[in-house]
């Protein structure tokens, strides 16, 4: 998950230019976890619920597109571009996705019940505010995979 409250909007990457800046999770250890996990090559890919796009009124990522990737001190650690994007039912997450965000889940079961946990957490209804998002089987989700091309 993308923490675009606390995101500055973009961030001037050498050889780059301005580009957006993307926290993933919260700051602490499971930033620091999640940095690392992207930085290892173990995370390729990241979900988000297709509700936080819309109640922060942005676009979906799209293919091509650039990201460098903040630590929980707010310091770019990476420049990632994103390779792919899929919009998909909860129910329809699979065992690759799961794999593919290098946080150790066994499967999509595991994936799933970390998911929810993080989205119905305190923290993450204060940041995206009210209503709280109701989870089901039918809630969408923007499954994104990336690559890292660069480390400023």
């Amino acid at each position: 998950m993308t923490d675009r409250q606390e995101t500055p909007a973009t961030v001037h990457v050498p050889g780059f230019g301005r580009i957006p800046a993307g926290e993933y999770g919260f700051p602490g250890p499971q930033r620091d976890a999640i940095v690392h996990a992207i930085l290892t090559g173990a995370k390729s890919g990241t979900s988000s619920l297709l509700e936080e796009y819309r109640r922060a009124d942005e676009s979906l990522p799209a293919a091509g597109e650039l990201e460098v990737v903040l630590d929980s001190s707010g310091r770019p650690v990476c420049v990632t571009r994103t390779s792919g994007v899929e919009l998909l039912r909860l129910a329809d997450v699979t065992d690759q996705h799961a794999a593919d965000e290098g946080e150790g889940f066994a499967d999509a079961a595991a994936w799933r019940r970390a998911h929810e946990s993080f989205w119905t957490s305190p923290g993450y209804v204060e940041a995206l505010g009210e209503p709280a998002i109701v989870i089901a089987d039918d809630t969408q989700v923007v499954y994104q995979r990336f690559v890292v091309i660069a480390r400023p």
